[in-house]
């Protein structure tokens, strides 16, 4: 049973938790139906994004019995039967998107989105370079629209654009901790890694990271909760770069880790969390 919760891999559900910033950002946090309703559009995007986790590592399974340490996955090593992992993947993806259509219909229609991004990605664009990792970006944005359609609520296009340039930044700097991790064996061990280089993706990532930033300041400008909004923005610059010194650093390969692990992180998210929702409160008294 431990090997079936691991091939699940509920360390990658933080990743779902931005269904809940439409919640936070329309101040619907006290409307206990809307917070009902985000919870269970949580749970059913960890059953379809587990169903793909377990797909990608059904095709994976003979290269990650060649990496250090994707060979210790429980498919790759043999504790969960493939039998079980491909029954196990077609109810969760079922139950999901079905489940989110009983919700909402356009929450429905964005959980299938995202299951189709998914299934695509595993299947047809997992080793075509750039592609790889914008289809990965789209799930992020589906993700956000998720959480507002759970609500719902209008999605911000600001917010949507902030939320596609840094799930890019997220991406690349993820491929370029493993190119570093795994040095002249990455294309033996990830394919699509003999297309990218160094210089390439750090491009790359100094471009999503000034435009994740702008995008977000535009989005504060323009989402109608009142100057105060601006002080996130500080929040948002020091979260970047945290996670550009972390991958310096060595520890890029696993972006939910470092969310898990690094207390610096956490801290600037739980502050940013703090003065988004006392600005948009101070803002909405001084409208009234």
């Amino acid at each position: 049973m431990f090997a079936i919760i691991r091939a699940l891999r509920p360390k990658q559900w933080t990743k779902n938790g931005l269904l809940f910033a439409a919640l936070i950002f329309s101040q619907r946090y006290t409307d206990l139906t809307a917070v009902r309703d985000v919870v269970i559009g949580f749970a059913l995007f960890c059953a379809i994004s587990s169903s793909g986790y377990l797909v990608n590592d059904l095709r994976d399974v003979e290269a990650d019995r060649l990496h250090p340490k994707k060979s210790k996955r429980p498919i790759a090593a043999g504790e969960v039967p493939i039998w079980a992992a491909w029954a196990l993947a077609a109810v969760l993806m079922t139950g999901g998107v079905a489940g989110g259509f009983l919700l909402k219909t356009g929450f429905g229609i964005a959980a299938l989105s995202y299951l189709v991004v998914t299934l695509t990605y595993s299947t047809f664009f997992k080793h075509t370079v750039l592609l790889d990792v914008m289809l990965i970006a789209t799930g992020f944005v589906l993700r956000a629209v998720a959480g507002a359609e759970a609500i719902p609520v209008p999605s911000s296009p600001w917010f949507l654009t902030c939320t596609a340039f840094g799930a890019l930044f997220i991406g690349f700097s993820k491929r370029l901790a493993e190119i570093r991790d795994l040095g002249d064996a990455a294309g033996a061990h990830r394919k699509i890694l003999d297309e990218y280089s160094i210089p390439m993706l750090e491009q790359f990532i100094s471009i999503m990271t000034g435009c994740a930033i702008i995008s977000y300041a535009l989005y504060a400008v323009d989402s109608g909760h009142g100057p105060g909004m601006l002080l996130t923005v500080p929040f948002v610059i020091y979260g970047v770069m945290r996670v550009m010194y972390l991958v310096e650093k060595g520890e890029g390969g696993a972006p939910e880790m470092m969310l898990l692990r690094d207390w610096p992180l956490q801290v600037c998210i739980a502050l940013f969390g703090i003065t988004a929702i006392t600005a948009m409160r101070f803002g909405a008294m001084a409208v009234s």
